[in-house]
């Protein structure tokens, strides 16, 4: 919705689509509350939309800053019309992810940006995504919208040139996308696969354009497929459940075939990207029959070429952890003492945890319940809670 609207409006005009779409959804849920609901709401949701949208234009709030064919009664309608048909309304949510990356915005201020209006994250998702507060997230997001003022209409995924040079923030975005529906800090839910499998659209809809439909893209296609896999396997009875404990029986193999797919068309490059390994290493785990039976060493291998490339201490960790896995519980230890910018995981349940899975299989159980009780205390949401709250109970007392 707030797509369409901003293809309507022009991206000058970003944060007013925001203001409409919420008030369509105050509306809908004002009238649906008494068991008015439409026999299609998307297809209800989507006209109030449009109509929300000749209303702004029609109040002359808008004169002068949308499209020619917007002011005047004669051509608004039909050119509403047209800019809300179905087959328009398909590729607006991509055009308004490129049309964020704008070459005037910083790199992160891009990601904010397409995170929250494209993407609909709230503000301390997206600080969670970041490892920032939700204050300099808000003064991003301000500055960002400012500069994007300066624009005017959605982002031609025609030029080849264009799409290229932003392709690389594309990519990180719906990489984000995908990993706050797979493991994010919602505080309902630790799984939510409506927006892995919306990232994974959005990737296979990128591949569609001859200019992104790079190495880089298929290996994030490839990564996306082999973690969707085993979506219905990650939460049994609303608690997190470890790689370990999962049924691999229930595992998505149709996915799994299409993520070696991508993964195969990803080798025609000559650098590899991050992705690249991301993919390498969750197909290793999508290919072991068991967590004992799988290739660890190799797993090590390919986080510690990951960490060349990407060395941010989220990644620091899953290195760290794979280590411990490879070489030992000890090294594994030491490995998460010697993270850079420890700080920046405080507050990160998983980081705590990781010390509690090590100590305990060293047989430190006292120091390994007390950090599992740390992570639970950290836990975002009641599945987190559940799983860390089950570790600490696990393990035998002193």
């Amino acid at each position: 919705m707030v797509a369409a609207l901003v293809r309507a409006l022009g991206t000058q005009n970003l944060a007013l689509a925001e203001d409409a779409v919420q008030d369509v959804l105050c509306t809908a849920l004002e009238a649906w509350k008494y068991g008015r609901v439409p026999e299609n709401p998307p297809a209800w949701l989507m006209r109030a939309a449009k109509n929300r949208a000749i209303d702004l234009v029609r109040r002359g709030a808008l004169q002068g800053r949308v499209a020619p064919e917007l002011q005047s009664d004669w051509t608004l309608l039909p050119a509403i019309d047209a800019l809300f048909d179905e087959h328009a309304i398909e590729d607006d949510d991509l055009r308004l992810i490129f049309s964020c990356c704008d070459p005037a915005l910083t790199p992160d201020s891009q990601l904010a940006v397409i995170l929250r209006y494209p993407c609909g994250f709230g503000i301390g998702e997206i600080a969670q995504a970041f490892l920032a507060s939700e204050a300099a997230i808000e003064k991003r997001l301000g500055r960002a919208r400012e500069s994007l003022a300066e624009g005017g209409a959605l982002f031609d995924v025609r030029s080849d040139e264009e799409v290229q040079a932003r392709l690389d923030t594309v990519h990180d975005a719906l990489h984000l996308l995908f990993n706050e529906g797979y493991h994010g800090a919602h505080s309902n839910a630790v799984v939510r696969e409506e927006l892995c499998y919306e990232a994974l659209r959005l990737a296979l809809r990128l591949v569609e354009l001859p200019a992104a439909a790079t190495p880089k893209s298929c290996a994030l296609i490839a990564l996306m497929c082999f973690n969707a896999a085993r979506l219905e396997t990650r939460i049994e009875g609303g608690e997190l459940v470890p790689l370990g404990e999962q049924d691999r029986s229930r595992w998505d193999r149709e996915l799994i075939e299409q993520g070696l797919g991508f993964l195969g068309r990803a080798a025609a490059g000559e650098a590899p990207s991050a992705f690249h390994f991301e993919a390498a290493i969750a197909a290793i785990h999508c290919q072991a029959t068991s967590l004992e039976e799988t290739d660890w060493a190799k797993v090590a291998q390919l986080y510690e070429s990951l960490f060349e490339l990407r060395s941010s201490p989220v990644v620091a960790l899953s290195r760290a952890i794979a280590f411990g896995m490879a070489f030992g519980a000890r090294r594994g230890l030491e490995e998460l003492e010697a993270i850079a910018q420890r700080d920046k995981l405080a507050a990160y349940p998983f980081y705590a945890a990781a010390f509690g899975e090590l100590l305990a299989r060293l047989g430190e159980h006292q120091q390994a319940t007390e950090r599992f009780r740390e992570a639970q205390q950290l836990a975002r949401n009641a599945a987190e809670e559940k799983f860390f709250a089950r570790r600490a109970a696990a393990l035998p007392g002193d």
